[in-house]
C-alpha cells in the first residue's frame, strides 16, 4: 500500500490486509526512511505489515483530529513537540512510558507519557552550492533580509510545515527577546517575506526550486539538507548560523484507541531503540537525543557538526506557535 488515495488507503490498511493486521503510521519522515523502516520491522516480524503515510507534521496532526471518533493511524512517528502538545491536550494520544525513558533528558518526555522524543532536527540556511560560493552565503539569520537577496530566497509553504514553524517561531521568540515585542518579531518576518519568490507546497517543489535556480537561499532543516545532497546529488550546502539554530524535539506517539495497539507499541520500541537510532543517525542524518549512545557509536558526519541552539524561550514557542503562525498567514503572507 502506498500514498496514492491517503484517505482509502488507510481505511483498508485499518481494516486489515488479507489474514495480517496492518499497522499504520502517519509520519512526516520521508519516503526514504519510513520505506527502510517498514523493511526492518516486516524482516524481524514476519508476520508484521506496516503501511507508512508520509505527510506533513502538520497533516499528522491533522488527520488525527479528524479521526478522533474512528482512528485509522496507531502511530505517529515524527513532527516537532509543539503539535505533538496540542494532541495531547485534546486527548488524542494514548499513554505510553518507553523502556528507554530514563535515558532521555526530561524535557524529552511528555509529564503524562502521552509522547517521546526521539531525535532533534536542527534548522540551518540552506543554499545552492553551485550558484553561491559559501562565502557568498548569508551567515547568519539576519542576513537573510538584505536588499541582495530579494527575489533569491524560496521557502517551504509554513503552515504545513514543522520545519517552517519552528523556524517562523524561534525567530519572533528571538525579537521578544532582543526588542521586547513580538511585532518586532512579525517586523522580522515580514522584511523575510519581501525576499521571498515563493513558497514551496512540499519538500520535493522546494527541493526541485532551489536545485533548478528559481531561488539560491532557503531555511530548511539540517537532516534533509545533508539527506538530499548525500542521496540525491543535489547541489545544497548550509550555514550553522553562530548565533544559535532553532533545534526542535521530534516526538512519537501511540495514537489514543489505536486499531493494533500491541503492534504499535511494538513498532514504537523497534523504531527508538539503540540500534534503530544508529541507523537513523548513518544513514539519515538524524541526531538522537539518547544519553546512552556513545559518542565513539555515532557517524562522522555527526562528531564533526558546530550545533549551538538557539537562545529562546522554548516554552513561550511552544504556547505560541499556532497563534504566530495565523497571524503571520493573515498580516504578512495575507497582508
Amino acid at each position: 500500500m502506498r500514498r496514492a488515495l491517503p484517505v482509502l488507503v488507510g481505511l483498508l490498511a485499518a481494516l486489515g490486509c488479507g489474514d495480517k493486521p496492518t499497522l499504520v503510521v502517519y509520519s512526516p519522515h520521508g519516503v526514504e526512511m519510513l520505506g527502510e523502516f517498514e523493511k526492518l520491522y516486516e524482516a524481524k516480524y514476519p508476520g508484521a505489515n506496516v503501511d507508512w503515510q508520509d505527510l506533513g507534521s502538520e497533516t499528522c496532526l491533522q488527520r488525527i483530529q479528524t479521526e478522533r471518533g474512528r482512528p485509522l493511524a496507531d502511530v505517529w512517528w515524527g513532527g516537532p513537540a509543539e503539535l505533538f502538545d496540542t494532541a495531547a491536550a485534546e486527548g488524542l494520544l494514548e499513554p505510553y512510558r518507553p523502556t528507554w525513558a530514563d535515558q532521555v533528558e526530561r524535557r524529552h518526555l511528555h509529564p503524562q507519557g502521552l509522547w517521546a522524543a526521539t531525535f532533534e532536527t536542527y534548522e540551518a540556511i540552506v543554499y545552492n552550492g553551485k550558484l553561491l560560493q559559501r562565502e557568498q552565503a548569508p551567515k547568519g539569520w539576519d542576513d537573510l533580509l538584505d536588499e541582495r537577496w530579494k527575489g533569491k530566497v524560496v521557502i517551504r509553504a509554513p503552515l504545513a510545515s514543522g520545519t517552517m514553524r519552528t523556524i517562523f517561531a524561534a525567530m519572533i521568540a528571538r525579537e521578544v527577546q532582543r526588542a521586547g515585542s513580538e511585532q518586532a518579531g512579525f517586523e522580522w518576518l515580514r522584511k523575510l517575506h519581501r525576499n521571498t519568490k515563493a513558497y514551496a507546497v512540499d519538500p520535493n517543489q522546494l527541493n526541485q526550486m532551489l536545485a533548478r535556480g528559481e531561488g539560491v537561499v532557503t531555511l530548511w532543516n539540517l537532516t534533509d539538507a545533508i539527506l538530499q545532497r548525500t542521496r540525491y546529488g543535489f547541489p545544497f550546502d548550509f550555514v550553522l548560523p553562530e548565533e544559535g539554530q532553532p533545534v526542535v524535539p521530534e516526538g512519537i506517539a501511540i495514537v489514543k484507541g489505536a486499531p493494533h495497539a500491541g503492534e504499535a507499541r511494538r513498532f514504537y520500541e523497534f523504531v527508538t531503540s539503540k540500534d534503530a537510532l544508529l541507523t537513523q543517525a548513518r544513514d539519515f542524518f538524524r541526531i538522537p537525543v539518547r544519553r546512552d549512545l556513545a559518542n565513539e557509536e555515532k557517524p562522522e558526519w555527526l562528531r564533526g557538526l558546530k550545533l549551538v541552539p538557539l537562545d529562546v524561550d522554548q516554552d513561550l514557542m511552544r504556547k505560541k506557535t499556532r497563534e504566530w503562525m495565523t497571524e503571520w498567514d493573515r498580516t504578512v503572507k495575507g497582508g
